[in-house]
């Protein structure tokens, strides 16, 4: 945990918020209200005693680390799941009972998904107007009146997309906006989005909270869940926070910070201070010098110390990945020398950029970084199987059995068993494994491509304290991430990439947050 104070507060630090909801908001009529909302799975109390409620046309936030209840609290809601005797659900003041998914629809409740749940091979028209178009009788498709109904509701979100592309063609943001639109065709009255702007830029982030803006004013209620608490407090009137399943308290978001936001999700004080240490005398781990691919990046040059954390942000499609796929082997450079420890480097493949002593953390941990359905051990030991060969070539179950159990213990992974599916585990102790799996091979340098998305406040902190650590043994670390906070609270030096060039160096210790966020967001 970071435990000094920062000299410099931005304004997302400054301040407490009143604790006691608006008096507006309490003489209003709740589009949503819930009282005594329980559920238990097998002994264990998913959701204990939590208070809900929404106002017509309300942005609230839903909030609480992973595992605290708020998708079980969505569930049941939307009529997934039915809550324990008792439960108080009503709707324009009249009480909801019975309540199952085709119900939840047709009284307007609708879930945005993190995985948004689109149809990658069908049209942009198709999936907004699939449930248009369901049904208990087989009938024809009126494929005009599906797409008259598509264009009217962009049209309302002010969005221009292409009917007839499949939604596979479409960006991340375009595909939000699609399953937004979705919801509006099934005459939405409260929406909820799960992590909408997870995997978006800052640029696409604006034009969602646009849209979210623009379905309030429509009187339309969105509830948003998000682990980016600037988003939350930028776009939310008020803030529910759940913790453990119960009920913390529902509190305006003006004169809310970041820093008393997380303390209310997770029960604890987290202080900031940047990272002042001089590695100015300390031994180069990685050279990079005039590092150039077409189109990708162009006479990239930095340097990396022994034990020195150096931050790479930017805007999205900076170049900053491409860069590191190619630090890591995966792709060729066409000019530029990179050199490990004063040795030249000349890399083919990935599996000669480990040998070298490269480690990547990949920024899609679910693609990339883990194998889904296999186990939590067998994902931490992927990486270095030749080191687990007995005598007869075939892995020691001893020496397999004794490395998960290591990096489990180093890394304070929270597991039920080594057996057990990786996709078992929250965000935060999946990424723990995607840690161990490559601190592992004895890296020298560790790159961490956006290492907290999707990863909750509380799990964010555990990860830089492992980050901090691994540092404080020597290890050269290159943390890239567009979340300027990140890097500035857990970097040495800040490298700001943009057009595939490095157009800045800051030093936390000497610049504000503020400056690095006006530069990069320019």
């Amino acid at each position: 945990m970071i435990t000094a104070a920062s000299k410099d507060h931005p304004a997302w630090q400054r301040g407490f918020a009143s604790e006691v909801p608006a008096a507006a908001v309490a003489e209003r009529t709740a589009l949503l209200k819930l009282d005594n909302i329980s559920k238990i799975f097998g002994g264990v109390k998913a959701l204990q005693a939590v208070k809900f409620d929404v106002m017509p046309g309300e942005v609230l936030c839903l909030a609480g680390e992973n595992g605290c209840g708020k998708s079980t609290l969505i569930k049941v809601i939307s009529g997934v799941y039915q809550p324990e005797a008792d439960a108080v659900m009503l709707l324009d003041g009249q009480s909801i009972e019975g309540l199952d998914p085709a119900k939840a629809r047709d009284l307007g409740i609708q879930v945005i998904w993190q995985d948004l749940a689109l149809f990658p091979e069908m049209t942009v028209a198709e999936n907004i107007a699939f449930e248009q178009n369901l049904g208990s009788r087989p009938r024809l498709v009126n494929y005009g009146r599906m797409k008259a109904a598509a264009r009217r509701i962009l049209e309302r979100l002010g969005v221009d997309i292409d009917l007839e592309r499949s939604v596979r063609s479409l960006s991340i943001a375009q595909r939000q906006i699609v399953a937004i639109a979705r919801a509006l065709v099934a005459d939405a009255r409260l929406v909820f989005m799960d992590e909408p702007t997870a995997s978006l830029s800052h640029a696409e982030t604006r034009a969602l909270l646009a849209i979210v803006r623009r379905l309030s004013a429509d009187g339309i209620a969105v509830v948003f869940v998000s682990h980016r608490l600037a988003e939350v407090l930028d776009v939310c009137t008020r803030v529910t926070v759940l913790r453990d399943g119960q009920y913390v308290g529902t509190f305006p978001t003006a004169g809310m910070t970041q820093t008393r936001l997380t303390e209310l999700m997770t029960g604890r004080t987290f202080d900031y201070a940047v990272r002042t240490t001089d590695f100015s005398a300390a031994p180069v781990v990685l050279q990079v010098e005039g590092l150039t691919r077409p189109r990708e990046y162009e006479e990239v040059s930095f340097c990396i110390r022994k034990g020195e954390i150096v931050g790479l942000t930017g805007r999205l499609g900076a170049g900053r990945t491409e860069l590191a796929l190619s630090l890591f082997g995966m792709s060729r450079p066409s000019a530029g020398a990179t050199s490990l420890d004063g040795a030249r480097l000349s890399l083919r493949s990935n599996r000669e950029a480990i040998r070298a002593g490269i480690a990547y953390v990949s920024e899609d941990r679910l693609q990339l970084g883990l194998v889904q359905p296999q186990s939590i051990g067998d994902n931490t030991v992927a990486a270095v199987l030749d080191d687990l060969l007995g005598p007869a070539r075939l892995i020691d179950p001893g020496k397999r059995g004794a490395l998960i159990q290591d990096w489990v213990k180093k890394l304070a992974i929270k597991i039920g068993k080594p057996e057990d599916a990786v996709s078992t585990l929250s965000g935060g102790n999946q990424q723990r494994v995607v840690l161990a799996k490559w601190l592992a091979t004895n890296p020298k340098l560790l790159i961490l491509d956006s290492p907290t998305v999707g990863v909750d406040v509380g799990a964010r902190a555990g990860i830089f304290d492992i980050i901090h650590q691994l540092a404080a043994r020597g290890m050269a670390i290159l943390l890239i991430s567009d979340e300027i906070p990140e890097v500035y609270f857990n970097s040495d030096r800040i490298l700001h990439m943009r057009n595939g060039r490095i157009v800045a160096q800051y030093v936390p210790s000497a610049t504000t947050m503020d400056q690095i966020e006006g530069d990069v967001h320019a």
